[in-house]
């Protein structure tokens, strides 16, 4: 009778042990606990748009972990637009002066830059958003722009007044209807000025912009971000921007108040 009972009370103690078995985890494994909560609430990154169509932008994003799946945030930026026509060149001038011949843009009328803040959120679609694998999900933002026009430049060579050791000098321009014909010259351009030259005339025009991107995240919730975006981003301004001279001379250089461009964007920064 005691051999029996024995018996029966290991068998009845083994059937517990696959029980036991389920509740073992690997210490190796990312767990994630729904109870938990959001490990971190606040982020700081910094956008660095490496490929963009027309121009360049680089920014700042301040936000706020609202979910696993939904982050809020202000974005500070700022960058160049350029116009689809614009062509860089340059020419290897022999001449004994302390002048250093510039690449220019043949037909370049202004230098647009644009401040741009808006408000944005980034929403994760994909379940390793919880994990570390790549979390993808989409970023859409808008807000007010500034725009600024800065006058472009160029050293035309001009013929020199009589008396002059030299026969010709170069002098540093912008456009205008007065030297039109010379500035359209491309045989008188030495090269474009330095980027100084203009800075005191900047000009100011308001606009809007916004963006639309999808999102691709290393770790979505590690402590610090990297992250690649790929988009869309369109800026609307009250004018017209002048950016090339609108001459049978320069071909295909129509104006606009509007721009669009196709970007990726390098995200790097910190949580906490």
């Amino acid at each position: 009778m005691l051999k029996l009972r024995s018996v029966s009370f290991l068998f009845f103690l083994l059937s517990f042990v696959p029980l036991f078995a389920q509740q073992t985890f690997d210490t190796n494994q990312n767990i994630y606990d729904e109870s938990e909560g959001i490990v971190y609430d606040r982020e700081i990154t910094a956008d660095l748009k490496l490929l963009q169509t027309n121009g360049f932008a680089f920014g700042v994003n301040f936000a706020r972990l609202k979910t696993y799946y939904l982050t809020r945030y202000i974005n500070v930026e700022f960058g160049e637009i350029k116009h689809p026509k614009e062509y860089r060149q340059s020419f290897d001038f022999q001449r004994q002066s302390a002048r250093v011949s510039r690449a220019f843009v043949f037909g370049k009328q202004n230098n647009f830059f644009v401040l741009r803040a808006g408000f944005g959120e980034k929403r994760y679609l994909s379940e390793k958003a919880k994990r570390r694998g790549v979390a993808v999900g989409i970023t859409y933002e808008g807000g007010p722009s500034l725009g600024l026009l800065k006058p472009y430049y160029l050293e035309l060579i001009r013929t020199a007044e009589q008396g002059s050791v030299d026969n010709f000098v170069v002098r540093s321009e912008k456009y205008s209807e007065a030297n039109a014909n010379t500035f359209l010259e491309i045989s008188r351009i030495y090269g474009s000025s330095g980027f100084a030259q203009g800075l005191g005339e900047l000009e100011v025009v308001p606009g809007l912009h916004g963006k639309f991107a999808l999102h691709f995240d290393w770790g979505a919730f590690d402590e610090f971000v990297k992250a690649v975006e790929a988009g869309v981003m369109v800026d609307v301004f009250t004018r017209t921007i002048p950016i090339m001279i609108e001459s049978p001379q320069v071909a295909n250089t129509e104006n606009r108040p509007f721009f669009i461009n196709l970007y990726v964007n390098l995200q790097l920064g910190k949580r906490w």
